[in-house]
């Protein structure tokens, strides 16, 4: 017999429920989980997410009458800034360029790794470190750096361009782009009325029986899994890894693939980060996929991409006010057209039929920087038979 890949499938012995733990927990053929690397740990999949790359183009500037505060309103930079990235070249390095020739004596030094390398350089290096901005593409990382007192504090004038429940509680950092976890699902199977708002709810509804797809090979995923162990305990969370596995959860490489199965009608709905289901449309506006939400839970947990100003900053100034610039209406037009995120400036609207962000119910008691805290999920997956 063949999977829908055209491998040859060896358990088709299985009994049901083994058969179902076993494509849900290892994978079919040529659709395994994605290797495992030390910037997956806290949730890094940009580097397995460049299947996108081609839906960004040149910066569409200025913005589009999305709101915020345009560059040309902000403190000139001048000076030479070292910026460690760990958000990859093909996705903010036209941003970077951008920001660096709005200005004659202004320039930028950038160094491209994982947030999680760059993280520990920083911490290894001391007072040597050669860092004035950490731009990571997650909290953990960043958080792992204020809590090691690594990071200044930002200005009001940086902060106050934020909602408070995505940037630290002591100014050490700020989100300047992020994802919400969502659950896409195909408009021909459900109407947007019969997808839960609670994300225990999906093992539990039989129309959904073998119709979830799911990558538990991205960092994304077992941030997601993180956060319901950190919100619900380990028992509770698997519980709902087992009752996922009972129901005939599908597994996939990756989110694109999940949200693209949706669209194809292979599953009629998944688990992805929101900008998934909008490259899907961006490729195919008439695709029958659309995205919910659930609230207040592990499911609706929005991570997000900062930036901080560490301690070793040359000129502290320049650095706070490059941070600035991340939130600029240009830049925040750029995550919302070019990379599908979420801008995090409230006046500056996300692309596609998604609320604002502040419209969105994420739990409010869930520290992000927690969600780097991945080992016990990893081995909790593995204790219910999910390969990561």
């Amino acid at each position: 017999m063949t999977d829908r890949d055209g491998a040859h499938r060896d358990d088709v012995r299985l009994p049901s429920l083994a058969r179902r733990r076993f494509l849900a927990g290892v994978g079919t053929a040529g659709l395994g989980a994605t290797a495992g690397c030390l910037g997956q740990y806290l949730g890094d999949d940009e580097s397995d997410a460049r299947e996108g790359v081609e839906l960004f183009g040149s910066m569409r500037l200025p913005p589009q009458s999305r709101g915020g505060t345009p560059m040309a309103e902000l403190p000139n930079l001048s000076g030479e800034l070292s910026v460690y990235s760990g958000r990859h070249e093909w996705l903010v390095g036209d941003l970077l360029s951008y920001i660096e020739a709005q200005y004659d004596d202004f320039s930028i030094v950038p160094r491209y790794e994982s947030s999680q390398n760059l993280a520990n350089k920083i911490l290894t290096a001391g007072d040597a470190s050669e860092a004035d901005v950490f731009y990571s593409v997650n909290a953990g990382a960043l958080g792992q750096l204020a809590k090691d007192g690594r990071t200044l504090e930002l200005a009001d004038a940086v902060l106050d361009m934020v909602p408070a429940a995505y940037r630290a509680s002591d100014g050490g950092w700020t989100g300047v782009s992020g994802r919400a976890r969502t659950v896409p699902y195909n408009t021909e199977a459900f109407d947007a009325s019969e997808i839960p708002t609670d994300i225990e709810a999906f093992p539990q509804r039989g129309a959904f029986e073998n119709e979830m797809g799911w990558a538990p090979g991205y960092g994304s995923f077992q941030a997601f899994v993180t956060a319901m162990r950190v919100l619900r305990g380990p028992q509770a969370t698997k519980a709902w890894l087992e009752a996922m596995l009972d129901a005939g959860v599908q597994r996939w490489g990756n989110e694109q693939l999940v949200a693209q199965a949706v669209a194809n009608g292979e599953i009629s709905l998944g688990f992805t980060n929101h900008y998934y289901v909008q490259r899907v449309l961006a490729n195919d506006p008439d695709a029958p996929i659309a995205t919910a939400f659930t609230r207040n839970d592990a499911g609706a947990i929005f991570n997000v991409a900062g930036a901080a100003v560490v301690d070793t900053a040359g000129d502290r100034s320049l650095a706070e006010n490059f941070v600035r610039h991340l939130l600029s209406a240009e830049a925040q037009e750029y995550f919302a057209v070019q990379t599908f995120e979420y801008p995090l400036v409230p006046e500056v609207e996300p692309v596609g039929d998604l609320p604002p962000v502040d419209e969105l119910q994420p739990p409010a008691d869930l520290d992000l920087t927690k969600l780097s805290d991945l080992e016990p999920t990893l081995e909790l997956m593995r204790d219910v038979g999910i390969t990561v």
